[in-house]
């Protein structure tokens, strides 16, 4: 197997088994395409558009010159977040760029399934999606990421962001 690298985007990496053949492997998912891993910029995008709905729900409730308005915006980040994830399994960030979070925990031929669409996907819940997002507030640990490129939100919470198209 080549070398893993990621690029700055990607943050310090944790773990590197030699016997993953590609990102995802070790969780069952495919290589490429749906249900695939889904990169650091795709992220990035997904979490922009989300804080870009945030900050113009906030300004509905916050004057924009209001000193409070940094802290409306993450309170309804964090809230869009939460209810999102726990009943659609995505953000409205993460629908507009073409992913889903995913509960990875069920092991690998849930996972398969769940992808080849051959089971319905694990509901994140609404104690995993809360985590998540308190995690992600941090930022610290959705920095760094694990040799399949999975932040340390994800880790800790089981899920994964994957590719819906």
């Amino acid at each position: 197997m080549g070398r893993v690298t990621g690029s700055w985007l990607s943050g310090p990496q944790i773990g590197s088994p030699e016997d993953v053949e590609y990102r995802g492997a070790d969780l069952g998912l495919p290589e490429s395409g749906p249900g695939s891993l889904a990169t650091g910029w795709t992220r990035v995008l997904g979490l922009l558009v989300d804080w870009i709905l945030a900050y113009g729900v906030s300004l509905l409730f916050v004057p924009l010159d209001s000193a409070y308005l940094g802290t409306a915006v993450l309170g309804v980040w964090f809230v869009i977040g939460v209810v999102a994830v726990s009943i659609f399994g995505f953000t409205p960030g993460q629908f507009v760029v073409g992913m889903r979070v995913m509960r990875v925990d069920l092991g690998t031929e849930r996972a398969t399934a769940e992808v080849t669409g051959t089971t319905a996907p694990a509901a994140v819940g609404i104690v995993r999606a809360i985590a998540r997002q308190v995690l992600i507030v941090f930022l610290v640990p959705a920095l760094i990421n694990d040799y399949n490129g999975r932040a340390l939100h994800d880790r800790g919470t089981g899920t994964a962001l994957i590719r819906t198209r």
